[in-house]
């Protein structure tokens, strides 16, 4: 399987988009089409981790005062379901290999399993 979940407002999905090669990926932007929560749960098992795949660089989560609040898993589950903001993205699944966010690092690596 492969698919990509990201944002067609973000300028650095766009410009990754285009970097890398998505044919044959299923492709969900986020905004208009929500993940649902057994999207969450296949993303949660191959990260292990709804923090990983929490955007601590949001707007909302500085307007919302995340930051000082200590924050379980379960929390970030339900704020990664109840606004798209919040996923960090893009966020690229390749048959059991999950790829989070913008970094040189990461999108590397996503080039290398293609």
């Amino acid at each position: 399987m492969k698919k990509v979940y990201f944002l067609q407002t973000c300028d650095t999905c766009r410009r990754i988009l285009k970097e890398v090669n998505t044919d044959g990926f299923e492709r969900q932007e986020i905004k208009a089409n929500n993940i649902s929560v057994e999207q969450l749960e296949e993303m949660y098992a191959l990260s292990g981790s709804y923090e990983a795949l929490f955007n601590k660089r949001a707007k909302l989560y500085k307007a919302m005062d995340l930051k000082n609040q200590e924050l379980s898993e379960a929390d970030y589950r339900q704020f990664l379901l109840d606004e798209y903001t919040f996923l960090k993205r893009p966020v690229f699944i390749v048959d059991d290999k999950i790829f989070i966010g913008n970094s040189k690092k990461v999108i590397e690596s996503l080039k290398n399993i293609l």
